[in-house]
């Protein structure tokens, strides 16, 4: 019917439809959230792997350091951080 493509036209009246369903007000505040969350997710990920290489080369050791890891909302906003005690072993519970 449209031939697979999108075009300008259908991008206009797509934004057009979405600033009538939302509101010109509450579309800032929906993309900040939306940035903010995949902030959380990057960096939560970038954790994630810095864990993985670590515990890797940390498992031919047998100790094992209860350091805490600091969880941050955004990368450089400590504001919001938080300790986070995470446990060595799952046996020690």
């Amino acid at each position: 019917m449209f031939g697979g493509k999108i075009g300008a036209p259908e991008l206009i009246l797509i934004l057009v439809v979405v600033i009538l369903l939302f509101g010109a007000k509450k579309l800032p505040d929906m993309a900040r959230s939306l940035g903010k969350s995949a902030r959380i997710l990057k960096s939560e990920a970038k954790a994630m792997k810095e864990e993985g290489k670590t515990s890797t080369q940390a498992s031919g050791t047998t100790e094992q350091s209860s350091a805490q890891r600091t969880i941050q909302a955004a990368p450089g906003d400590v504001s919001s951080s938080r300790p986070v005690n995470e446990p060595t072993d799952s046996a020690q519970r």
